[in-house]
């Protein structure tokens, strides 16, 4: 029972759940005290960049501290943040200042927690039956959930916001969503958690930290496999990231149905929930590769119906196409990076990898919308479907991308950076063990 996966789900989809809500409540609640849009505007930017600048450093708590640990004390400590909220209003008020903070704490608290829960799927598959596929559909049912819950979550909170309105019993079930997550992580098998020894490097703390960040990062851009998935991955977000948030807004807006906005995002989810739950129920039957060249030419063909402005059900369609063929893709990353790391340093290169893909938006969100604004939405369209074809052209053609069925030997523990002897320095074996 306690190395069930219905228990890790459980405990991964309560948590996102109320990361979900929490994402719908806290803007609402701030434009209700302060009346200021651009309040909530910036809660969102304090918010990601808290997250995103945690990402660099959450892994080194994570291949330290016991993995089941971190993500029960992340997500307890995430429930305080929320139901702190209605405490500091009745104390002395809360303000613009209170909800940066708070907001702050809760984004960073959930970074760690989102590396630990990432890092404890792969060892938990281990402890259970060995059977082929199995690490496959795990992870694409953690996509199937995280998909579920990236759409019901947001309206869930919506949903409450009408039955309770923003209460303190409305932050107080919000915080309890991330407790019974907790409660759900006790029950896992605690060997999960276990975090495999590894070589320390020498000096002072901080000099190890350094060290072992180096070695993590070294290891991700040295390792043909890791460094595609990784900006494989990073552009394909972006570029959902700036659909949704810029040109769908724009066009449906501008097509006189913003109603439509809703409606798209929503089909672009279900898609997602659709192709990654094909991937789980087909893996160990339908190859990686196969998956994943169907992936990327249906993500081309989506973005280029999307990007064609042609109709709004043109790109409705365009939508769902994304959606169901892009989660299989993350699906096959998500486990060709578990296989391409090593046990000890998971937790940092997760970490590396969540904070590329936090940042990566603003890189892509900025320009599209100068292009609308200058050249129209049309050309802002035709650069975001641009974008995503050189994408799955690259990612087809690129050598690293071709043996996806082969398994790979996980690597050794890391070792200490290497030691020049005699002026000759010595071969690292951490980039030794990155084409393997």
């Amino acid at each position: 029972m306690r190395r069930s996966p219905a228990i890790y789900f459980a405990s991964y989809g309560l948590s996102l759940l109320g990361q979900g809500i929490a994402s719908a409540v806290l803007p609402l609640l701030v434009l209700e005290r302060t009346g200021d849009v651009v309040a909530a505007g910036l809660l969102a930017t304090v918010s990601t960049a808290a997250s995103a600048g945690t990402g660099l450093v959450s892994g080194l708590v994570v291949d330290r501290i016991d993995r089941r640990t971190v993500s029960i004390v992340a997500d307890l400590l995430a429930a305080l943040s929320v139901a702190a909220l209605p405490v500091v209003e009745a104390v002395v008020g809360l303000d613009m200042t209170g909800f940066l903070v708070l907001g702050a704490i809760g984004a960073v608290i959930r970074v760690p927690g989102m590396t630990a829960r990432e890092a404890l799927l792969p060892a938990l598959a281990r402890l259970g039956p060995t059977t082929a596929g199995r690490l496959d559909r795990l992870i694409a049912t953690r996509e199937t959930v995280g998909n579920v819950l990236l759409l019901a979550g947001p309206g869930l909170g919506g949903l409450f916001v009408g039955v309770f309105g923003l209460s303190p019993a409305l932050l107080l079930t919000t915080a309890a969503t991330s407790v019974l997550a907790a409660c759900s992580t006790v029950v896992l098998d605690p060997r999960a958690g276990v975090v495999p020894p590894r070589t320390a490097a020498a000096g002072s703390p901080a000099r190890r930290a350094a060290a072992d960040l180096l070695t993590s990062w070294r290891f991700l851009i040295g390792d043909p496999l890791l460094r595609g998935a990784t900006l494989v991955s990073a552009v394909l977000v972006a570029v959902l990231s700036s659909l949704q948030t810029t040109l769908m807004p724009a066009y449906f807006t501008g097509a006189g149905l913003p109603g439509l906005t809703g409606l798209t995002l929503s089909a672009l989810a279900a898609g997602s929930i659709g192709g990654s739950a094909l991937y789980a129920v087909t893996s160990g039957r339908v190859r990686r590769r196969t998956w994943f060249v169907v992936g990327m030419l249906g993500t081309l063909a989506g973005f280029a119906a999307v990007g064609s402005m042609a109709a709004p059900w043109i790109v409705l369609g365009g939508a769902v196409l994304v959606g169901f063929t892009n989660a299989p893709v993350s699906a096959v990353l998500g486990v060709l990076t578990v296989e391409a790391t090593p046990d000890e340093m998971r937790g940092r290169v997760l970490g590396a990898q969540n904070t590329i893909m936090l940042g990566a938006p603003a890189l892509t969100s900025a320009p599209l919308a100068a292009i609308a604004a200058s050249a129209g939405l049309p050309a802002a369209g035709a650069a975001l479907a641009g974008l995503a074809a050189i994408t799955a052209v690259v990612a087809l053609a690129a050598p690293a991308f071709r043996s996806l069925d082969v398994a790979r030997v996980e690597s050794p523990p890391a070792a200490p950076p290497p030691v020049a002897l005699a002026g000759v320095p010595v071969a690292d074996p951490t980039r030794a063990n990155a084409g393997r």
